[in-house]
């Protein structure tokens, strides 16, 4: 589950008196509006309670506007439910203010009250899908036809109204007359539709419902009595109604449900369908009334409980969950802190002094280096765990490395260093995505030039063998006295490097590009004072791609 360690700053602040009041107010809509629709736990909780807190301090007018107002980032669709249902001035600042993608909208629309649907079927944007969504819940049903001019509506229109004669009303928009043609006008339109003819639904592709052959994973939400109400498109005919706490559920389980508290790893035996019975792992949160926090039930995911057929997957999955987890907790206090410096540098509440501006600044770029570190951790976990796969597709690699030196040339030409190519006529295909093959290549000759001395020059090769593309590098003189076991050693280095490929050293850098070689099918090894890239040839590519250099 996603957390976010701001909403606990913005929650151990004070908010007495009016001012202060308003700023929190403004900066909880904030943080809440962007946070991912999946966001759960205490804080996030809390942040909802002192929501609403709030909100009986503040006015409507007042809150309304500070929805309006451009900056606001309203994307969380619980938000913008917990917005719409507190008053209609509200409702219709976040409808008009919501940036939701169209599927959020429809997921959302059934828990918006009629004003809310209302305000959100007359703006400007809004896609057939939601329009027909809309109609189907009577939003957009066809109203009482437009009144006429005066010229055009007589009084013997309306024979049905007795009006006194010192009382009765001037032809016009207004008149009675006009009313009662007009409600007769409505009704004939309705007539000619078939009277006492159901609504039927729409027949187009777009329309069927996909069941799943079976089903892995499904987000769900249950009333106060724990019974499942709402699930995801495709298995909701099959949950819906099922109690959360049924008969066979563990115990903990039940106790959770009975305390309105969160369910963490809960097991229940789901019946029906193949696709859908079965024994699942339940984690989900109370959810209360933001205004008067009466309990309203849980809503979380399930997942299918994992079998005990494969031990070996299940030992390296929690391998390289345990690995993803404590980078998390490591990024958490970073995305904090990059949070807030930029909130200071760029003043989003208010003037700040420029020199702390310019410390802000400091502080919000070496975050970003933070971050980018733990995203090589990361990577390179997953890879070396085989929980990760490369994304395929067709690249030449030749020419990749060779537009990477091109990139390089412009830090290791006033050096005098750099690469000498010998590469071939023609290009040399792999099957991968040329993201991935630039992500290698840069690694990979970005941290040999950085190493190499002013004046060194590196050679570089690009073949084939067996129609396999082959890359042959010289090792810079630094890193050629080097054992195999020191070079690929995941560690700080302690040879300086000009340009640096990561902020883990040089060992690093050529561990992680040996693993991204390996999870693309391919070897990265040393061979005397020279390191050999071999990637998989792409199938079917034409013949002269492995012609040898």
């Amino acid at each position: 589950m996603h957390f976010d360690d701001r909403l606990a700053t913005v929650l151990r602040q004070r908010a007495e008196g009016t001012a202060l009041g308003r700023i929190q107010y403004r900066q909880l809509l904030d943080l809440l509006g962007t946070q991912p629709s999946e966001a759960r736990g205490t804080s996030v909780e809390a942040a909802y309670a002192r929501l609403a807190e709030l909100s009986a301090t503040i006015s409507a007018a007042d809150r309304a506007a500070m929805l309006r107002d451009k900056a606001m980032r309203l994307r969380s669709p619980r938000l913008i439910a917990t917005l719409a249902a507190a008053d209609p001035q509200l409702a219709e600042a976040a409808i008009d203010a919501a940036r939701l993608e169209p599927a959020e909208w429809a997921d959302l629309l059934p828990a918006l009250p009629p004003a809310a649907r209302a305000r959100l079927g007359s703006r400007s944007d809004l896609v057939p899908v939601l329009a027909d969504q809309l109609e189907r819940l009577g939003i957009l049903r066809p109203g009482l036809p437009p009144a006429q001019s005066a010229e055009a509506i007589q009084p013997e229109a309306a024979p049905f109204v007795s009006v006194s004669s010192d009382a009765r009303p001037e032809p016009g928009d207004d008149s009675i007359g006009a009313i009662v043609k007009r409600i007769e006008a409505y009704r004939k339109a309705r007539a000619t539709d078939g009277p006492g003819e159901a609504p039927r639904l729409p027949l187009g592709e777009e329309h069927i419902l996909h069941v799943p052959e079976s089903a892995a994973a499904f987000d769900f939400a249950t009333n106060a009595n724990g019974q499942i109400v709402w699930a995801d498109p495709g298995v909701a005919p099959m949950v819906t109604g099922q109690m959360l706490a049924a008969a066979g559920s563990a115990a903990a389980l039940s106790a959770a449900i009975t305390r309105r508290q969160p369910i963490a790893a809960g097991r229940i035996e789901l019946k029906g369908s193949s696709s859908i019975a079965g024994s699942w792992r339940v984690d989900a949160t109370p959810r209360f009334d933001p205004l008067t926090g009466q309990f309203l039930g849980h809503q979380g995911r399930m997942r299918r409980w994992p079998s005990a057929a494969a031990p070996s997957v299940a030992s390296t999955d929690s391998e390289a969950d345990r690995i993803r987890q404590l980078l998390h907790e490591l990024r958490t206090p970073v995305n904090a802190i990059q949070g807030f410096a930029e909130v200071i540098q760029q003043q989003l509440f208010g003037p700040t002094p420029h020199d702390y501006r310019a410390l802000a600044a400091t502080i919000a770029g070496d975050a970003a280096r933070m971050l980018s570190a733990f995203e090589e951790l990361e990577r390179l976990a997953k890879l070396e765990s085989a929980a990760m796969a490369l994304e395929t597709g067709e690249t030449d690699v030749a020419e990749v490395v060779t537009a990477t030196v091109g990139q390089l040339a412009a830090h290791t030409g006033q050096r005098g260093s750099g690469f000498t190519i010998t590469a071939p006529d023609g290009p040399c295909p792999v099957p991968l995505d040329r993201l991935e093959v630039e992500r290698l290549a840069w690694r990979l000759l970005a941290t040999l030039a950085g190493t190499a001395a002013p004046g060194e020059r590196l050679a570089l090769t690009i073949g084939s063998d067996n129609g396999q593309p082959r890359i042959v590098l010289s090792l810079p003189a630094a890193l050629a006295t080097r054992s195999d076991k020191d070079l690929f050693e995941a560690g700080p280095g302690t040879i300086p490097q000009a340009i640096a490929a990561g902020v883990f050293g040089v060992g690093f850098a050529l561990r992680l590009a040996r693993a991204e070689a390996a999870a693309a099918g391919g070897k990265l090894e040393r061979s005397g004072q020279d390191l050999i890239l071999s990637l998989p040839g792409l199938t079917g590519a034409p013949e002269h791609h492995s012609q040898a250099v």
